[in-house]
């Protein structure tokens, strides 16, 4: 056996690991990510497709610009490009010219994308429940409130 094998796990880890809010939060993030994603599997999304389908679907007519839906995701204009181009490859979503301001692109959510969404929400929905009957349902609640609030924080928001 090596020196190494013989410590104790409390002397190999880092001290700040356990304390690192990111770390924790980025493992959990991955974890609940593979299972929503692997329940939806079946419907061809991933959660983060079905987030931005969801988001859609409940501003009904009220179409997101994209820097609009980018901050309510929580998400870099870039970052939710890259997630656009399979939803609109794919006819779920459409990008429109603004007629208000021609340099700011609409989101609108297609049929095809509603029936989609409509298909998707039964699967995100047992992923819910198995997510709600594991770590309970207050226990969910309030991980959800905590979470949130978090996200939506200005504090936290990229400083210049």
């Amino acid at each position: 056996m090596t020196d190494e094998t013989k410590m104790p796990d409390e002397e190999r880890q880092s001290p700040r690991i356990g304390r690192c809010n990111v770390s924790a939060a980025k493992k959990a993030a991955r974890r609940l990510c593979l299972m929503y994603d692997t329940v939806l599997a079946p419907t061809g999304l991933k959660s983060t497709q079905y987030g931005i389908l969801s988001e859609l679907n409940s501003r009904g007519a009220a179409l997101p610009t994209v820097r609009e839906l980018a901050e309510e995701l929580v998400m870099d204009r870039s970052t939710l490009g890259q997630n656009l181009r399979p939803l609109e490859r794919d006819g779920l979503v459409t990008l429109l010219t603004d007629p208000k301001d021609r340099r700011n692109r609409l989101i609108a959510l297609t049929r095809s994308g509603l029936g989609k969404f409509k298909e998707a929400a039964k699967y995100w929905k047992i992923a819910q429940d198995r997510f709600e009957a594991t770590f309970g349902e207050q226990e969910a609640t309030n991980l959800r409130a905590v979470l949130l609030a978090i996200a939506h924080n200005s504090k936290f928001a990229k400083q210049k």
